[in-house]
């Protein structure tokens, strides 16, 4: 194992998490601010534009949801195989990403290409918005096979230790789509404008690059991984290893994209402006919550390093700092969030009544910031401890049994306005649950030391 394996169980907690949670941060960063930048041109089409790649949004989270998910139980898996010193199995459980990325990755690109006319409109599609959202909706899902690899690669390399390969994969992608982002959206040079279409085919050729880098670290033999052809064909065991631990994390985003949709299809009552609000809010809220993902990156591989290596001091104390880190960071975002508001959303549109809505739920949806660090990060120390179920019916609680009847509670009470007021009540519900769950794991490990049984894990 190389060094940067082994300093999961030796390292200097505090330092450790910073290290491993700074690359990641800037990775995720880097990806929002791609994002935003990538808006920012669309916008000059109209917030029509804006609306259409609104409506796409849905449909991309579930490339995240696979290769999130997929990524989260591998990368659990290996930190555990890695902690037993096991180096054979772990090989065998990272060649397992090939298979899951072309086969997940097939699947969303043949239900785009055939079924966009038909799924737009239950999106929230309106007439005036269709065809931007037709284009962008059909090219973007070419690149899913791309996303879900270069997500699961990135999560093999955390789980061994590295965080930094992650990052320069995330910023080289990220980095090639804001350069060619005014050049294909507006027909700047020799590229012909293309508007809504060249924001789709920039992202295209982005994930394409950030995929093969990913490949050259993988094959080159610059990571701990020696993969050989029997690793890369499916291993059914293995496969059912992965989800177990990582299914939960695909659900949370899956879910996630379910209450997107039921988001746009309610906005779109309002009309596209409201729309286009929603999109504007999700790109600057993606940004804030950055730090949430990153600091959760880098404690999943300690997390299953003592695990498996049954170093439950360390184990606790590793969630006790990453807590209060992030605690620390998100007091800050949330303050900055709150006074700048007009100013971070004027980035992108002068348009009065875009500009009204979209200040007002930034403000709203965006005060429980802190709550949702912390649950996020007990979602993370449930996975780690391959507690797949109980990680689940988090994600459950907060986005069926509490968020989606708030939102049509609110949303009838107090129309548009109402459906902000449902994020932060959803929040502080489920901080409050994750914290009884992550309490009892608590005192059930208290006190003990060494591995588990192997059935027990």
């Amino acid at each position: 194992m190389q060094d940067y394996t082994k300093r999961l169980g030796e390292a200097p907690l505090g330092k450790l998490i910073i290290a491993l949670s700074l690359p990641g941060i800037i990775s995720t960063i880097t990806t929002s601010l791609y994002n935003i930048i990538d808006t920012i041109w669309v916008a000059r089409i109209g917030h029509e534009a804006i609306a259409a790649l609104t409506i796409s949004f849905p449909y991309q989270i579930l490339f995240y949801a696979i290769g999130g998910g997929t990524g989260i139980g591998i990368s659990a898996l290996v930190s555990r195989r890695f902690g037993e010193k096991n180096l054979s199995a772990t090989n065998h459980a990272a060649g397992q990403i090939f298979f899951l990325s072309a086969f997940w990755g097939l699947i969303f690109l043949t239900i785009a290409v055939c079924f966009a006319d038909r799924l737009l409109p239950l999106m929230g599609a309106t007439p005036d918005i269709f065809d931007y959202s037709r284009i962008y909706f059909i090219v973007t899902s070419y690149a899913a096979p791309m996303i879900i690899l270069a997500l699961c690669m990135s999560s093999l390399f955390r789980g061994s230790g590295d965080a930094v390969k992650p990052m320069v994969i995330m910023v080289v992608g990220t980095v090639i789509n804001i350069i060619l982002d005014p050049f294909m959206i507006l027909g700047i040079g020799p590229f012909p404008e293309m508007g809504v279409a060249g924001a789709a085919w920039a992202t295209f050729i982005s994930q394409a690059c950030a995929m093969l880098l990913g490949m050259y670290f993988f094959f080159a033999r610059k990571t701990a991984y020696r993969i050989k052809f029997s690793h890369i064909l499916p291993n059914w065991q293995i496969i059912k290893d992965i989800y177990r631990v990582g299914a939960p994390t695909a659900v949370f985003q899956f879910v996630e994209s379910i209450i997107f949709l039921l988001l746009n299809t309610i906005i779109s009552m309002f009309g596209s402006v409201a729309l286009a609000a929603l999109g504007l809010i999700m790109r600057i809220s993606d940004l804030a919550y950055m730090p949430i993902m990153g600091v959760s990156h880098g404690l999943l591989p300690i997390i299953g390093y003592c695990f498996g290596e049954g170093n439950y001091k360390r184990l606790w104390d590793a969630l006790k700092k990453a807590t209060l880190y992030i605690t620390i960071l998100l007091v800050g975002v949330t303050v900055l969030i709150e006074i700048f508001a007009p100013n971070l959303i004027g980035i992108f549109t002068q348009e009065r009544e875009l500009l009204d809505i979209a200040v007002t739920a930034m403000r709203i949806s965006m005060i429980s910031m802190v709550l949702i660090g912390f649950s996020v990060l007990v979602t993370t120390t449930l996975q780690g401890l391959s507690k797949g179920m109980m990680a689940l019916f988090l994600s459950f609680t907060r986005q069926f049994i509490v968020f989606l009847p708030a939102l049509y509670l609110c949303r009838y009470l107090w129309g548009l306005t109402g459906v902000w007021i449902s994020w932060p009540i959803a929040d502080a519900l489920s901080a409050v649950v994750s914290f009884i769950f992550i309490w009892w794991e608590y005192r059930k490990y208290h006190g003990k030391s060494g591995p588990l049984p192997l059935m027990q894990k």
